[in-house]
Protein backbone atom coordinates (compact mmCIF):
# COMPACT_ATOMS: atom_id res chain seq x y z
CA UNK A 1 0.00 0.00 0.00
CA UNK A 2 1.33 4.04 -0.29
CA UNK A 3 3.83 5.42 -2.89
CA UNK A 4 7.28 6.47 -2.52
CA UNK A 5 9.99 4.71 -0.95
CA UNK A 6 9.67 0.89 0.25
CA UNK A 7 9.23 -0.23 3.63
CA UNK A 8 8.68 -4.04 4.33
CA UNK A 9 7.66 -5.40 7.76
CA UNK A 10 8.59 -8.73 8.66
CA UNK A 11 5.90 -10.45 11.26
CA UNK A 12 7.00 -12.47 14.19
CA UNK A 13 6.09 -15.77 14.93
CA UNK A 14 2.39 -16.64 14.74
CA UNK A 15 1.35 -14.23 13.58
CA UNK A 16 -0.06 -12.95 10.38
CA UNK A 17 -0.69 -9.21 8.40
CA UNK A 18 -3.68 -8.50 10.22
CA UNK A 19 -1.41 -7.88 13.39
CA UNK A 20 0.41 -4.90 11.69
CA UNK A 21 -2.22 -3.71 9.70
CA UNK A 22 -2.50 -0.22 11.92
CA UNK A 23 0.95 0.12 11.24
CA UNK A 24 1.36 -0.63 7.88
CA UNK A 25 -1.65 2.00 7.17
CA UNK A 26 0.23 4.33 9.16
CA UNK A 27 3.29 3.94 7.06
CA UNK A 28 1.03 3.75 3.75
CA UNK A 29 0.45 7.79 4.07
CA UNK A 30 4.12 8.63 3.05
CA UNK A 31 5.73 5.18 1.55
CA UNK A 32 5.30 1.92 0.16
CA UNK A 33 4.60 -0.74 2.50
CA UNK A 34 5.22 -4.27 1.94
CA UNK A 35 3.97 -6.86 4.78
CA UNK A 36 3.67 -10.32 3.92
CA UNK A 37 2.42 -13.69 6.18
CA UNK A 38 5.51 -15.91 7.08
CA UNK A 39 5.55 -19.47 5.46
CA UNK A 40 3.60 -21.44 7.82
CA UNK A 41 1.07 -18.14 8.74
CA UNK A 42 -1.72 -16.71 7.95
CA UNK A 43 -2.57 -17.27 4.60
CA UNK A 44 1.28 -18.20 3.45
CA UNK A 45 1.78 -22.57 3.11
CA UNK A 46 4.12 -24.11 5.60
CA UNK A 47 7.44 -25.41 4.18
CA UNK A 48 7.97 -29.26 3.32
CA UNK A 49 10.59 -29.56 5.79
CA UNK A 50 12.14 -27.55 8.88
CA UNK A 51 13.61 -24.27 7.78
CA UNK A 52 16.72 -22.99 9.67
CA UNK A 53 16.94 -18.99 9.87
CA UNK A 54 19.63 -18.74 6.69
CA UNK A 55 16.26 -20.80 5.15
CA UNK A 56 14.20 -17.66 6.32
CA UNK A 57 16.75 -15.19 5.49
CA UNK A 58 16.92 -16.66 1.77
CA UNK A 59 13.22 -16.70 1.24
CA UNK A 60 12.81 -12.75 1.81
CA UNK A 61 15.80 -12.51 -0.58
CA UNK A 62 13.91 -14.09 -2.90
CA UNK A 63 10.51 -12.23 -2.15
CA UNK A 64 12.40 -9.21 -1.77
CA UNK A 65 14.08 -9.58 -5.89
CA UNK A 66 10.72 -10.92 -7.10
CA UNK A 67 9.23 -7.25 -6.30
CA UNK A 68 11.92 -6.07 -8.09
CA UNK A 69 13.05 -4.31 -5.18
CA UNK A 70 16.34 -2.35 -5.15
CA UNK A 71 16.27 -0.02 -2.00
CA UNK A 72 13.90 -0.34 1.00
CA UNK A 73 13.46 0.31 5.03
CA UNK A 74 12.97 -2.59 7.05
CA UNK A 75 10.43 -3.31 10.21
CA UNK A 76 11.03 -6.60 11.96
CA UNK A 77 8.72 -7.76 14.98
CA UNK A 78 10.24 -10.98 17.64
CA UNK A 79 10.75 -13.03 15.09
CA UNK A 80 10.97 -10.65 11.79
CA UNK A 81 13.51 -8.73 13.81
CA UNK A 82 16.21 -12.02 14.15
CA UNK A 83 15.67 -12.27 10.15
CA UNK A 84 17.14 -9.09 9.54
CA UNK A 85 20.06 -9.23 12.36
CA UNK A 86 21.26 -12.02 10.50
CA UNK A 87 20.18 -10.87 6.96
CA UNK A 88 22.36 -7.68 7.45
CA UNK A 89 25.45 -9.95 7.67
CA UNK A 90 25.44 -11.14 4.39
CA UNK A 91 27.49 -9.69 1.88
CA UNK A 92 25.76 -10.46 -1.44
CA UNK A 93 22.37 -8.81 -0.80
CA UNK A 94 21.54 -7.52 -4.25
CA UNK A 95 19.43 -4.44 -2.80
CA UNK A 96 20.15 -1.49 -0.14
CA UNK A 97 18.91 -1.36 3.37
CA UNK A 98 18.64 2.01 3.83
CA UNK A 99 17.04 1.92 7.96
CA UNK A 100 16.18 -0.64 10.14
CA UNK A 101 13.44 -0.54 13.05
CA UNK A 102 13.69 -3.40 15.56
CA UNK A 103 10.34 -4.03 17.53
CA UNK A 104 10.75 -6.23 20.87
CA UNK A 105 13.71 -8.42 18.37
CA UNK A 106 14.37 -12.12 18.88
CA UNK A 107 18.17 -13.60 18.19
CA UNK A 108 20.12 -13.08 21.64
CA UNK A 109 20.22 -16.21 23.59
CA UNK A 110 20.57 -16.10 27.28
CA UNK A 111 21.95 -19.25 30.01
CA UNK A 112 19.41 -21.18 30.91
CA UNK A 113 18.45 -20.91 34.60
CA UNK A 114 18.74 -24.43 36.52
CA UNK A 115 14.92 -24.67 36.48
CA UNK A 116 15.25 -24.96 32.56
CA UNK A 117 17.95 -26.88 33.00
CA UNK A 118 16.28 -28.98 35.03
CA UNK A 119 13.23 -28.98 32.79
CA UNK A 120 14.94 -30.15 29.59
CA UNK A 121 16.58 -33.02 30.85
CA UNK A 122 13.25 -34.00 31.82
CA UNK A 123 11.84 -33.65 27.78
CA UNK A 124 14.69 -35.06 26.37
CA UNK A 125 14.17 -38.21 28.96
CA UNK A 126 10.33 -38.40 28.27
CA UNK A 127 11.21 -37.86 24.36
CA UNK A 128 13.61 -40.86 24.22
CA UNK A 129 11.26 -43.17 26.30
CA UNK A 130 7.89 -42.38 24.35
CA UNK A 131 10.63 -42.58 20.76
CA UNK A 132 10.65 -46.64 21.57
CA UNK A 133 9.30 -48.74 18.93
CA UNK A 134 7.63 -50.55 21.51
CA UNK A 135 6.08 -47.98 23.23
CA UNK A 136 5.11 -45.97 20.43
CA UNK A 137 3.02 -49.25 19.06
CA UNK A 138 1.19 -49.43 22.45
CA UNK A 139 0.80 -45.48 22.22
CA UNK A 140 0.85 -44.03 18.27
CA UNK A 141 -0.15 -40.87 19.98
CA UNK A 142 2.10 -40.17 23.04
CA UNK A 143 5.19 -38.85 21.39
CA UNK A 144 3.18 -36.05 19.55
CA UNK A 145 0.76 -35.30 22.67
CA UNK A 146 4.16 -35.00 24.71
CA UNK A 147 6.07 -32.58 22.80
CA UNK A 148 3.10 -30.42 21.77
CA UNK A 149 2.35 -29.97 25.78
CA UNK A 150 6.22 -29.78 26.52
CA UNK A 151 6.78 -26.29 25.13
CA UNK A 152 5.66 -22.34 25.07
CA UNK A 153 2.46 -21.28 23.66
CA UNK A 154 4.10 -20.60 20.32
CA UNK A 155 5.40 -23.86 20.13
CA UNK A 156 2.31 -25.68 21.12
CA UNK A 157 0.63 -23.98 18.57
CA UNK A 158 2.36 -24.86 15.45
CA UNK A 159 2.25 -27.33 13.90
CA UNK A 160 5.39 -30.38 14.04
CA UNK A 161 7.21 -28.66 10.86
CA UNK A 162 7.69 -25.35 12.56
CA UNK A 163 7.89 -26.78 15.98
CA UNK A 164 11.13 -28.41 14.67
CA UNK A 165 12.07 -25.14 12.84
CA UNK A 166 11.55 -23.24 16.22
CA UNK A 167 13.91 -24.76 17.92
CA UNK A 168 16.33 -24.34 15.13
CA UNK A 169 15.84 -20.50 15.43
CA UNK A 170 15.97 -20.06 19.02
CA UNK A 171 19.07 -21.91 19.79
CA UNK A 172 20.83 -19.58 17.52
CA UNK A 173 22.59 -16.40 19.16
CA UNK A 174 22.99 -13.66 16.96
CA UNK A 175 25.11 -11.49 19.27
CA UNK A 176 27.70 -11.58 16.65
CA UNK A 177 26.13 -10.39 14.61
CA UNK A 178 25.07 -7.08 16.00
CA UNK A 179 28.31 -5.18 15.06
CA UNK A 180 28.21 -5.98 11.08
CA UNK A 181 24.81 -4.00 11.04
CA UNK A 182 26.33 -1.21 9.27
CA UNK A 183 22.68 1.04 8.53
CA UNK A 184 21.07 3.30 11.17
CA UNK A 185 18.97 1.17 13.65
CA UNK A 186 16.11 2.05 15.45
CA UNK A 187 15.23 -0.20 18.45
CA UNK A 188 11.60 -0.15 19.78
CA UNK A 189 10.63 -2.33 22.83
CA UNK A 190 8.04 -2.52 25.54
CA UNK A 191 9.27 -2.28 28.87
CA UNK A 192 7.67 -5.05 30.02
CA UNK A 193 8.64 -7.57 27.10
CA UNK A 194 8.96 -11.11 29.14
CA UNK A 195 9.32 -12.46 25.73
CA UNK A 196 12.41 -10.80 24.36
CA UNK A 197 13.39 -8.61 27.86
CA UNK A 198 14.48 -5.39 27.70
CA UNK A 199 18.15 -6.32 28.47
CA UNK A 200 18.14 -7.61 24.91
CA UNK A 201 17.18 -4.15 23.68
CA UNK A 202 20.06 -2.85 25.93
CA UNK A 203 22.38 -5.40 24.26
CA UNK A 204 22.01 -4.38 21.01
CA UNK A 205 22.22 -0.81 21.64
CA UNK A 206 25.15 -1.26 22.52
CA UNK A 207 26.51 -3.70 20.07
CA UNK A 208 24.80 -2.00 16.52
CA UNK A 209 27.18 0.96 15.98
CA UNK A 210 24.11 3.35 15.09
CA UNK A 211 21.95 2.39 16.86
CA UNK A 212 18.87 4.28 19.17
CA UNK A 213 16.26 2.37 21.69
CA UNK A 214 12.69 4.06 22.47
CA UNK A 215 11.94 2.33 25.97
CA UNK A 216 7.51 2.20 26.14
CA UNK A 217 7.01 2.08 29.75
CA UNK A 218 4.43 -0.76 30.62
CA UNK A 219 4.21 -1.99 27.37
CA UNK A 220 4.85 -5.56 26.73
CA UNK A 221 6.16 -7.59 23.55
CA UNK A 222 3.01 -6.45 21.07
CA UNK A 223 4.00 -2.58 22.23
CA UNK A 224 3.04 -1.51 18.60
CA UNK A 225 -0.32 -2.79 19.63
CA UNK A 226 -0.57 -1.56 22.90
CA UNK A 227 0.37 1.93 22.23
CA UNK A 228 -0.54 2.10 18.67
CA UNK A 229 -0.90 6.10 17.59
CA UNK A 230 2.66 6.95 19.71
CA UNK A 231 4.96 3.76 17.83
CA UNK A 232 3.61 4.82 14.66
CA UNK A 233 4.33 8.60 15.61
CA UNK A 234 8.20 6.76 16.43
CA UNK A 235 8.12 5.03 13.12
CA UNK A 236 7.18 7.84 10.76
CA UNK A 237 10.15 10.15 12.67
CA UNK A 238 12.81 7.70 12.07
CA UNK A 239 11.74 7.13 8.40
CA UNK A 240 9.75 10.32 7.36
CA UNK A 241 12.36 12.65 8.82
CA UNK A 242 9.51 14.72 10.76
CA UNK A 243 6.83 14.75 13.88
CA UNK A 244 3.00 14.34 12.40
CA UNK A 245 0.35 16.33 13.50
CA UNK A 246 -1.74 13.48 14.35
Amino acid sequence: MGEGKTVLILPGWGTNINVYKNMADSIATYANVICLDMPGFGESEVPKEAWDLDEYIDFIIEFIKSQDIKELDLIGHSNGGRIIIKMMNRQDLNFKVGKIILIGSAGIVHKKSLKVRLKVKKYKIGKKILSNKLVKKIFPNALEKFQKNAGSEDYRNSPPVLRQSMVKLINEDLKYCLPNIKVPTLLIWGEKDTATPIEDAYLMEKEIPDAGLVKVEGCTHYVFLEQPAYVNKIIYTFLGGSVKDN
